[in-house]
Protein backbone atom coordinates (compact mmCIF):
# COMPACT_ATOMS: atom_id res chain seq x y z
CA UNK A 1 0.00 0.00 0.00
CA UNK A 2 1.46 3.44 -0.91
CA UNK A 3 2.29 6.11 1.61
CA UNK A 4 -0.36 8.77 2.25
CA UNK A 5 0.93 12.19 1.25
CA UNK A 6 0.42 15.43 3.14
CA UNK A 7 -1.31 18.17 1.15
CA UNK A 8 1.53 20.49 0.03
CA UNK A 9 -0.59 23.64 0.06
CA UNK A 10 -1.82 22.95 3.59
CA UNK A 11 1.61 22.28 5.05
CA UNK A 12 2.75 25.72 3.86
CA UNK A 13 -0.28 27.49 5.39
CA UNK A 14 -0.86 25.85 8.77
CA UNK A 15 1.38 25.11 11.74
CA UNK A 16 0.75 23.19 14.92
CA UNK A 17 1.13 24.97 18.26
CA UNK A 18 2.68 23.36 21.32
CA UNK A 19 -0.75 22.60 22.75
CA UNK A 20 -1.94 20.93 19.52
CA UNK A 21 -4.00 23.79 18.11
CA UNK A 22 -3.73 24.84 14.46
CA UNK A 23 -2.32 28.26 13.65
CA UNK A 24 -3.05 30.19 10.44
CA UNK A 25 -2.31 33.55 8.84
CA UNK A 26 -4.90 36.20 8.06
CA UNK A 27 -6.00 36.77 4.47
CA UNK A 28 -5.82 40.17 2.70
CA UNK A 29 -2.29 41.00 3.88
CA UNK A 30 -0.22 40.13 0.82
CA UNK A 31 -0.90 42.84 -1.77
CA UNK A 32 -2.93 45.98 -2.52
CA UNK A 33 -1.93 47.33 0.88
CA UNK A 34 -1.93 51.03 -0.03
CA UNK A 35 -5.69 51.42 0.30
CA UNK A 36 -5.83 49.62 3.65
CA UNK A 37 -5.47 51.55 6.88
CA UNK A 38 -2.56 51.10 9.28
CA UNK A 39 -4.94 49.65 11.84
CA UNK A 40 -6.32 47.09 9.38
CA UNK A 41 -2.83 46.00 8.27
CA UNK A 42 -1.62 45.80 11.89
CA UNK A 43 -4.55 43.60 12.88
CA UNK A 44 -4.00 41.29 9.89
CA UNK A 45 -0.34 40.85 10.85
CA UNK A 46 -1.00 38.54 13.80
CA UNK A 47 -1.59 34.80 13.63
CA UNK A 48 -5.03 33.35 14.29
CA UNK A 49 -6.27 29.92 15.28
CA UNK A 50 -8.23 27.73 12.87
CA UNK A 51 -11.93 27.77 13.69
CA UNK A 52 -13.36 24.67 15.37
CA UNK A 53 -15.63 24.03 12.35
CA UNK A 54 -12.58 23.63 10.07
CA UNK A 55 -10.17 21.77 12.36
CA UNK A 56 -11.20 18.30 11.14
CA UNK A 57 -10.70 19.26 7.47
CA UNK A 58 -7.29 20.83 8.06
CA UNK A 59 -6.08 17.92 10.18
CA UNK A 60 -7.02 15.50 7.38
CA UNK A 61 -5.01 17.58 4.86
CA UNK A 62 -2.02 17.53 7.22
CA UNK A 63 -2.47 13.80 8.02
CA UNK A 64 -2.80 14.54 11.76
CA UNK A 65 -4.90 12.01 13.58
Amino acid sequence: MPKVKTNSGAKKRFTLTGTGKLKRKHAYHSHILTKKTKKQKRNLDHFALVDKTNIKQVRELLILR
